[in-house]
């Protein structure tokens, strides 16, 4: 069993270690289950917490009238949450850096908070001229880019709903949330570009508006002068993004919306079924990223946050309205971490200042292949805390995240949750002894409670459930109520059933195994893909791995597993047959995988999330859904090929 690592500094001078003590908490366990008995009392203390500020004070935290599923939160409050989030700072600190964005070739641009405050209140002022107001839908078609931040307030600011789509998106899954959403208005850039390609994004979101009746317009944030382009045929009219801010800056509508009004639209999408539109409100998601900031990830307003991730994820709304609510500086980064070689992800820490770095274990992975040669101790002096999200964690990566990278003095933030949470369920925490992969548990707030109906003889491990609401709970899903009951709340009565198996061990630290419905059952006792991957990722020429179960006609299902190779590999027959046997040893003979193979690459999102269910489906030639935010979409059709050859018959 790895030994908890002591993290340098302690729990008690962190700030949720200060919020425990303000508030005559006796410890963090006790304040989890006040959370839990009370989420009203919290959430009111969270709210100042965070420095939230209401137009109109709410009648009443919580009203539970209509059911958990459907929780009223801060009933009758007003909200001015773009005061909140930039006027107030203006006012403070005008010259304080709000956003610093940096693109794939390195063009860095900087906005002061009087800055934003003045570009965000100019966009809303030009879209109210547009006609777009309140509860009009607004498709967001861009990289993680100023433009974007700007256009997240200038929405809120005249209460619209923002729909965040992946910038890589081709023109089917585009035509398809904005025919779900009926949106309005569409901005997209006008070429974006990924590891030196350039890509077309304006005739993609043209061919994707033709298609949707409801937009009235496509604003265009152009990297040079408006080309000519008056003959082309076209039914929604084009507006440069520059146009829109040459307007003055003034009140388009009154700021302050109820808590309750909806702030975002973002969809999700599985291996199945059409894309979930996840609906966020003023008072919810907000709140939510900015108390996950303080609390898991000891975050405050002198700090500089940067998450690699897209708009079109949940962390790149998440760090803008979560930081800003906290008057720190967000840093946008659109490019490849690891183009054009391994370290330019450490240049950018360095260059901006970064204290808080958001990863993802699949991106950690990818760097660790390239080697230490590219770390720089100098650029990582002022990196205070990383953040991971999006997969379980294997050893070796975090390991060398932690010790390599951090130097054994930077804090893994293990953060677990989802785009219909609105930020983490599970974290760790700085101050607190850490554990390789671990959690440290619930983060306050959350009712956590883990179901083992399931579970076999002797098996800690069970189904991640919540009993009580909490303000970044979506509110429901857009038009769509019925799926939403059935996909969280049909289980059990009264119980969010999120779909995740998590596992305790002896010393409280909590592990999440995977998805409920991507574990394994092999000889009768269930088994996470994460402990076959752990294995084959710890062989030194492993760089990367997935194991998903499929069928079997003896034992009912079998693990297949799939490895990219590092460089300088040995040859794949010996491989293969050490990679097996180091899995017989670890895991014990009956997990003996039904094969394993070597593949050139694995589908994965651009944020470096690996579907299982997608690579599953692919190998057993079933139907894959929505493959619109792959990065790698042909790694679907090797994959189907190679399953269609090794077929019985």
């Amino acid at each position: 069993m790895t030994r908890p690592v002591h993290m340098e500094g302690g729990f008690a001078a962190t700030r949720l270690g200060r919020f425990i003590d303000d508030h005559g908490y006796l410890s963090l366990e006790h304040l989890r289950d006040e959370a839990a008995a009370d989420p009203a009392m919290f959430w009111e203390e969270m709210s100042v917490a965070v420095g939230l500020q209401w137009a109109r004070r709410p009648d009443q935290v919580l009203d539970l009238s209509d059911g958990k599923p459907w929780p009223e939160w801060f009933v009758g409050g007003q909200l001015d949450l773009y005061d909140n989030l930039v006027g107030r700072h203006a006012r403070r600190q005008p010259d304080k850096a709000a956003l610093r964005c940096e693109d794939g070739d390195g063009r860095v641009t900087v906005l002061s908070y009087a800055q934003l405050d003045d570009q965000a209140r100019r966009l809303a002022a030009g879209v109210s001229r547009l006609g777009i107001g309140a509860g009009d839908r607004i498709a967001l078609c861009l990289p993680m880019c100023a433009e974007a931040a700007v256009l997240l307030l200038a929405a809120m600011r005249i209460g619209a709903i923002v729909v965040p789509m992946f910038s890589g998106y081709g023109v089917d899954a585009m035509t398809t949330r904005l025919l779900d959403a009926e949106a309005a208005l569409l901005v997209c850039g006008e070429r974006a570009r990924r590891r030196g390609a350039s890509i077309d994004t304006l005739a993609q979101a043209r061919a994707a508006a033709s298609g949707c009746p409801s937009i009235r317009g496509i604003v265009v944030v152009r990297e040079s002068a408006e080309p000519a382009d008056q003959d082309r045929a076209v039914r929604v009219p084009e507006i440069a993004w520059s146009q829109l801010l040459d307007g003055p800056a003034a009140d388009a509508a009154q700021a302050a919306h109820a808590a309750s009004a909806p702030l975002l639209l973002m969809y999700t999408s599985g291996t199945t079924g059409r894309p979930k539109g996840v609906v966020h409100t003023h008072g919810g998601f907000p709140l939510k990223a900015a108390a996950d900031l303080l609390m898991a990830f000891d975050f405050g307003a002198d700090d500089v946050l940067c998450w690699i991730t897209d708009m079109g994820w949940l962390m790149g709304p998440w760090s803008i309205y979560g930081a800003l609510q906290h008057g720190a500086t967000v840093v946008l980064f659109d490019g490849a971490p690891d183009y054009p070689d391994a370290g330019r992800l450490w240049r950018l820490v360095r260059d901006h200042g970064v204290t808080h770095l958001g990863v993802s274990p699949t991106l950690v992975r990818l760097l660790m292949a390239a080697g230490d040669a590219a770390l720089d101790a100098d650029a990582l002096a002022g990196l205070r805390v990383f953040g991971a999200t999006g997969e379980p964690w294997n050893d070796a990566p975090w390991h060398w995240l932690y010790r390599n990278v951090g130097e054994g003095k930077r804090p893994i933030v293990n953060y677990s949750g989802g785009t219909e949470i609105g930020g983490g369920i599970l974290a760790s925490f700085p101050g607190l002894p850490q554990r390789a992969c671990a959690f440290h548990g619930p983060i306050p707030g959350m009712a956590v409670e883990i179901h083992q109906e399931h579970a076999g003889p002797g098996e800690a491990i069970g189904e991640l459930v919540l009993k009580q609401p909490f303000p970044g709970m979506t509110r429901g899903f857009w038009r769509d109520d019925a799926r939403y009951l059935e996909t969280y709340w049909s289980t059990y009565e009264d119980t969010w059933v999120h779909g995740d198996l998590v596992e305790i061990d002896a010393d409280g630290y909590w592990y999440v195994r995977g998805r409920s419905d991507d574990t394994l059952k092999i000889a009768g006792k269930r088994v996470g893909p994460v402990e076959y991957e752990s294995v084959l990722v710890g062989h030194p020429a492993v760089r990367e791995a997935v194991a998903v179960g499929v069928p079997h006609p003896l034992k009912g299902e079998t693990a297949l597993c799939l490895v990219i190779l590092a460089e300088g590999a040995a040859s794949w027959a010996s491989l293969r047959a050490e990679l097996e046997a180091s899995i017989v040893e670890q895991l014990g003979k009956p997990m003996r995988p039904g094969a394993i193979l070597a593949v050139e690459d694995i589908p994965r999102t651009r944020n470096g999330k690996i579907l299982r269910r997608l690579v599953r489906n692919a190998w057993l030639d079933r139907p894959c859904g929505d493959l619109s935010a792959l990065e790698n979409p042909e790694a679907v059709a090797v994959l189907r090929t190679l399953g269609l050859a090794a077929a019985p018959g």
